[in-house]
């Protein structure tokens, strides 16, 4: 089976970055949302970007109008019917992500692959939505998808050899380096790693041991890492985060993964000023 044709469910920073890879790769692209608004938002951005990338003469325009005519927009996901491959990024929550695969199931062809951008959750559950289990794999993307190189293909307990390897394929094309999980185990491979380091981040600034701001030059400085893990939190979303953690909590019973009640405070103290967003050093200001 060759993919020549990607659905991206889900159009927001990683919805919007995986539609706009896809497109510079040469896949023909249907970006989909709930709302005109919100796909609409999505290409102005990738416009933007490529915009950046043409001032600095790094793509012609000619190139930049090209890729923006490979992204079909819609809120109908009918509209994935003659996809090869769809590729859902919406939010993290597992009731939701199954509705979708569910309703997918009807519409798209037998053949067609499901990938999900999850970071943690089970490729297996979702995959026992559809009728297609074997044809349902994780691929999740790191933000941003353009210039992030790793993308982790996760094989749920009824993944073929087959769609691991077809998925394997389409991430090389692409342009990412393909891990492949083998078993569909919370937080897959770098959510599993980087998710302690997280929440120890958090317990040192509870226990006054030391400021984000501090705990950040420390990981930068002292690992070598390009970002601290408060600075990251807040780019990759605080309540993503704390659902993540409660994920993995849920499913190992394990405390090491229960988040500290600083994280769910910052969370709550986000929604109740309606600040969508809030991170750990906007809040501070």
């Amino acid at each position: 089976m060759s993919t020549k044709k990607i659905g991206v469910l889900g159009a927001g920073s990683m919805g919007g970055g995986i539609a706009h890879l896809a497109a510079v790769k040469g896949f023909e692209v249907v970006l989909c949302d709930v709302e005109q608004r919100f796909v609409e938002g999505a290409v102005k951005r990738i416009a933007g970007f490529m915009d950046k990338s043409v001032e600095k003469q790094k793509m012609t325009v000619d190139e930049k109008e090209a890729v923006l005519k490979r992204i079909t927009i819609t809120t109908n996901m009918e509209d994935f019917a003659a996809v090869d491959m769809v590729i859902e990024a919406i939010f993290e929550d597992l009731e939701i992500k199954k509705s979708a695969f569910e309703k997918l199931d009807k519409i798209c062809a037998p053949e067609t692959i499901f990938g999900s951008n999850t970071s943690s959750m089970s490729i297996t559950t979702l995959a026992s939505a559809t009728n297609r289990p074997d044809r349902v794999v994780g691929l999740h993307f790191f933000n941003p998808p353009l210039i992030m190189r790793l993308l982790e293909v996760i094989r749920g307990y009824y993944t073929s050899d087959e769609t691991v390897k077809l998925a394997s394929e389409v991430a090389q094309a692409l342009g990412k380096t393909p891990v492949v999980v083998k078993k569909d185990t919370p937080g897959f491979i770098v959510n599993r790693i980087m998710m302690p380091q997280f929440l120890e981040a958090i317990r040192i600034v509870e226990e006054g041991i030391a400021t984000p701001e501090d705990v950040d030059i420390a990981v930068k400085l002292g690992l070598n890492y390009p970002m601290g893990p408060f600075e990251l939190m807040d780019f990759t979303g605080v309540e993503i985060s704390v659902h993540v953690a409660d994920y993995l909590f849920n499913e190992s019973k394990d405390m090491k993964w229960n988040p500290p009640q600083a994280i769910r405070a910052l969370v709550r103290a986000g929604r109740l000023g309606k600040k969508t967003g809030a991170g750990w050093f906007d809040y501070r200001k």
